[in-house]
């Protein structure tokens, strides 16, 4: 019960727990052209005709390219986006998709 003209006071302890992140990493291979990598970025990422150049340019170079850096559920969504956009048809050998993996941050 409280009385009139008091206050009670309640100590409430607040908890945030961060969601870790991660890279969700474009892997090179000979099979793509580069037409195809930044077709399929723009399609799945929203990426600049610029922007998915530069990451076509890094995987070629370095066999691997960090796409985005977020929650493992959405890193896995566009992962998988990724492995299902398809063959790239400007290459004859080619019979599927991109490797993309998903790695702590």
């Amino acid at each position: 019960m409280v009385r009139a003209g008091t206050e009670e006071q309640t100590d409430v302890i607040v908890s945030t727990r961060l969601i870790p992140p991660y890279h969700l990493i474009l892997i090179d291979d000979d099979a793509h052209t580069y037409s195809y990598v930044v077709e399929m970025l723009g399609a799945v990422f929203g990426f600049s005709k610029e922007r998915a150049y530069l990451h076509a340019c890094e995987v070629d170079a370095g066999g691997r390219t960090i796409l985005i850096t977020t929650s493992r559920e959405h890193a896995e969504l566009k992962q998988e986006q990724v492995h299902s956009y398809g063959p790239d048809p400007r290459s004859a050998g080619c019979v599927g998709g991109m490797t993309a993996i998903v790695e702590p941050a």
